[in-house]
């Protein structure tokens, strides 16, 4: 029996590895997520929030792979940087989230809203991306460290699956939300949402600074 790297079943293993991987990380309740969950429900700039935080995915777990993953754990300051900058994002977005949680409006099912630019919406997808230390720690850290368990040859299977599994998640979060819309018709959703969102938030933000070094330590 031929070991598995001269298998001709190696490449789907190290897919299928990546893909339950990468699915285990970003299926879960997060800012990112909970951000494409509202944008799909109000269908604003779906297929480019979509997209961007899917190849971002795809992107840092290429760098995780390559290495890059080594170089920030060994870089202590910068991951505080990262981690202050983070917590403050996310505590500004959940004030404002309990905010509109005072004032719910409603979603008309046949009418796209736009109260966004794509440029805007594309800017906070990118610091709830870029800003999340935890993003770092999925993507970079852990992928890059399976990943770099794999046989050389079946590293580009391995992130083939990790980033079809991000790409595949936010697709169906992203336009999925809309099979949600008749329900969020209703003000009285949109306060649930918003109130749910806006703790997640806070709660994330509060974690965080407790991951920052105390000046006196």
């Amino acid at each position: 029996m031929r070991d598995m790297e001269g298998s001709s079943l190696a490449p789907l293993s190290a897919a299928a590895t990546g893909f339950a991987l990468g699915a285990s990380l970003i299926i879960a309740i997060g800012a990112q997520n909970a951000f494409v969950l509202r944008q799909g429900l109000r269908r604003e700039h779906v297929g480019a929030i979509v997209l961007f935080c899917a190849a971002a995915d795809a992107v840092l777990m290429v760098l995780g792979v390559s290495g890059v993953g080594r170089a920030l754990a060994a870089a202590p300051s910068l991951a505080s940087a990262m981690t202050a900058l983070g917590a403050a994002f996310l505590a500004v977005y959940g004030v404002r989230a309990l905010w509109r949680a005072t004032r719910p409006g409603r979603l008309d099912a046949n009418t796209p809203l736009g109260g966004g630019s794509r440029r805007a919406v594309l800017a906070q997808a990118a610091a709830f991306t870029l800003l999340n230390p935890h993003v770092y720690l999925d993507t970079v850290l852990l992928v890059g460290a399976v990943g770099a368990q794999q046989a050389p040859a079946w590293r580009p299977h391995f992130l083939l699956g990790a980033c079809s599994a991000s790409a595949l998640w936010f697709t169906a979060l992203g336009y999925g939300a809309r099979a949600l819309a008749p329900w969020f018709a209703r003000p009285a959703a949109w306060r649930v949402l918003d109130f749910a969102v806006g703790l997640t938030m806070l709660a994330l933000a509060v974690g965080l600074t407790r991951r920052l070094p105390l000046p006196w330590t």
